[in-house]
């Protein structure tokens, strides 16, 4: 390239992230970030303008979670006070997503600038890189060091603030181009080798062990070792459950797939984990899930073990018997190795998993027939079920809300064990951030074009963020939202009416709203559900209309079991 061609700071930005590899930019565009725009354009990169800067975010979070490759989430100074939450979503599944805000005026910086926000400041907390780039020759470089941040060590998002002089100002178009590392795109991620004398006593421990289970959480995804975690299960017969709330691991239809450690979505982990003598935790945290390693999550007398790829995850694992620092994948390659199986204790765990599943269709049969006899509304669990009839191999499953989510766990877990199959699952993550699940579908039909992507939404869950349906419209990518209609906030109506002295709610009623006929006035496809027998009919309708879907389906508000636990807990203790 010649210095004597000049560009702008914006188009310094877009070549920087495309030499990475970055294939999808989100935005709401605006005049800060017209620059890196114009050089998106010029680069021939995909950029979808969503309806909102959250959405944004959102849309750049679920692309990176399917493709374990960041993405971008561009905006303007007001507009990254929008983004915020997504941020915090994405840091909570640790989902390396590159926020980049086009910013105010670095030459009167601290004056009271047009639009002048601390982007910076804000962001820190949330994210793992925040940087104010302060010189247009080194757009490039930051570029690169909120690129490695982002997916080195634990993955998770990244800030980068680009000033608006410094993004319309023009600079050789090889600026910061004449040091090291003179390639910029991306390279194969550093990986922790375990320590042999370490790796040794942990195998022995495992060896040793009469009750092993292994827990996987979001570090086995990023990772890309969930196939390699299958693999251990299966050959050497050792139970597996996934960390509640993140990324699924494996399919409910494995066999050595369990369920939730979660002692009130799937209650035999109760069982498992307290009778086990050895705890494997791979890629996971010993955060507020795992009630930080303590009793009565965790026993005294079980031997916890931490594996995690980053130091700065074996942090917050400090009470573990034992930690390794270590790639999922390189640990799992050498557990794979142990000629020994868990076999009668395997069969134990499948056993409970029959039982407990045999026992939530014998439950939801009852509720239905009562249902229907008394002629009053679907339940949840129910609505969730029949979804899953509908859905192929190849499909894949949203859910978003409280309650919806929770019965969604529930069924998922129901209907694997009976050999329902899913391309995929995607749902809220850490935070339980609600609002996310109409991006997600999002993201999930612009990777699989293909399939059938359905999502179930409680109806608080769309009103936080169902303004980016128009981005299904726009961007001709059809999904079916199924909406869980209760009428209300009814997870929080239900604790309110657990805790307060009157046994009422209060501020959690939504007035009847017809979001079928909102998806219609887009141009898509609706229909109202008030029976279950009217469900499956109007399904296939949907299916075949090739169109963006709402069934807005009448259900009775049921507490799960999770909140109820939750509503119990905070009402004899503090939050936590």
């Amino acid at each position: 390239m010649s210095k004597n061609q000049k560009i702008r700071g914006g188009e310094i930005l877009a070549r920087s992230l495309k030499e990475k590899g970055v294939e999808d930019v989100f935005t709401l565009a605006g005049g800060f970030c017209n620059p890196a725009l114009e050089g998106f354009m010029n680069c021939q990169m995909k950029v979808v303008n969503c309806p909102h800067e959250q959405i944004a975010g959102h849309l750049a979070d679920g692309h990176t979670r399917i493709t374990r490759k960041p993405a971008v989430c561009l905006v303007g100074p007001e507009g990254f006070a929008n983004a915020v939450p997504s941020m915090m979503e994405a840091v909570g599944e640790r989902s390396p997503v590159i926020f980049v805000t086009g910013s105010s005026t670095l030459k009167r910086q601290g004056a009271g600038g047009f639009k002048e926000i601390d982007d910076v400041s804000i962001a820190a907390p949330l994210v793992k890189y925040s940087v104010q780039i302060t010189d247009g020759e080194r757009i490039s470089e930051f570029v690169d060091r909120a690129w490695i941040a982002a997916t080195t060590g634990y993955p998770g998002p990244v800030h980068i603030s680009l000033p608006v002089d410094i993004m319309f100002s023009s600079f050789d178009d090889d600026a910061g181009l004449n040091e090291r590392p003179f390639v910029r795109s991306s390279r194969p991620l550093p990986k922790a080798w375990p320590d042999p004398d370490k790796l040794k006593i942990i195998m022995n421990l495992l060896i040793k062990s009469h009750r092993p289970i292994i827990i996987g959480g979001h570090g086995v995804w990023w990772s890309s070792s969930e196939h390699k975690l299958r693999t251990i299960g299966e050959k050497l017969k050792i139970p597996i459950f996934n960390v509640p709330y993140h990324q699924k691991l494996l399919g409910e239809e494995v066999e050595c797939y369990m369920g939730l450690a979660d002692f009130h979505q799937y209650h035999p982990s109760k069982q498992a984990i307290h009778e086990s003598d050895l705890i494997l935790l791979i890629g996971g945290r010993l955060d507020n899930q795992m009630n930080f390693g303590n009793p009565p999550f965790f026993l005294k007398d079980s031997k916890l073990i931490c594996v995690n790829g980053s130091h700065e995850e074996l942090e917050y694992n400090r009470g573990a018997d034992e930690l390794l620092l270590s790639d999922p994948g390189a640990f799992l390659d050498m557990v794979s190795k142990i000629d020994k199986n868990w076999n009668n204790w395997y069969e134990l765990q499948r056993k409970r998993r029959e039982n407990w599943v045999n026992e939530w269709f014998d439950h939801i049969d009852r509720e239905t027939n009562k249902d229907q006899k008394n002629k009053t509304k679907m339940h949840p669990l129910q609505l969730s079920l029949d979804v899953q009839s509908h859905l192929k191999d190849d499909d894949w499953l949203i859910f978003d809300g409280g309650n919806t989510h929770f019965w969604s766990e529930i069924a998922v877990n129901m209907a694997g064990w009976k050999g329902q199959k899913l391309a995929g699952i995607m749902h809220p993550g850490n935070y339980s951030l609600l609002g996310v699940g109409v991006s997600f579908a999002i993201s999930a039909k612009a990777k699989n074009p293909k399939s059938n992507v359905v999502l179930i939404s409680g109806d608080g869950a769309f009103l936080s963020g169902g303004l980016s349906i128009e981005a299904a419209f726009q961007e001709n990518l059809p999904i079916i939202v199924i909406i869980d209609n209760n009428g209300g906030l009814d997870c929080i109506s239900q604790q309110q009416e657990r805790l307060f002295a009157n046994g009422k709610h209060f501020a959690t009623d939504f007035r009847d709203i017809p979001f079928h006929k909102m998806f219609e006035g887009l141009g898509g496809y609706g229909e109202i559900i008030e029976k279950r027998e009217d469900f499956s009919p109007a399904m296939k309708r949907a299916i075949e209309s090739g169109k963006t879907a709402c069934l807005n389906v009448k259900c009775r508000g049921v507490i799960s079991p999770i909140v109820a636990a939750t509503s119990d807990k905070r009402d004899k203790a503090s939050i936590e």
